[in-house]
């Protein structure tokens, strides 16, 4: 009964996320995946607790040094875009 219900809400979430993607403009579109980026933070914590909760389990170092690296990627990626953004609107020879 619990993976119904858990599979509800996966559904739920994926189409609610699809239609609020949807409505977002263009121009929107780079801060606002800076800003999910930078919530992957939240990621590494739960990729640190998932690696160091069983230290016997090799399975779960295995998966959770795998999120932990893929979270933290995709939080460097997202400062990077985001800094990226942020220099087009530098003035080019000044201060």
């Amino acid at each position: 009964m619990d993976i119904i219900l858990l599979l509800f809400i996966f559904t739920l979430a994926a189409f609610l996320g699809t239609e609020l993607i949807a409505k977002v403009p263009s121009q929107l579109h780079t801060p606002l995946m800076s800003g999910s980026n930078a919530i992957s933070g939240i990621t590494i914590v739960g990729a640190l607790l998932a690696t160091m909760q069983n230290p016997d389990g090799t399975l779960a170092m295995i998966l959770g040094f795998a999120a932990l690296i893929m979270a933290t990627i995709n939080v460097v990626g997202g400062y990077l875009v985001t800094d990226r953004m942020l220099g087009m609107f530098k003035k080019k020879g000044g201060k």
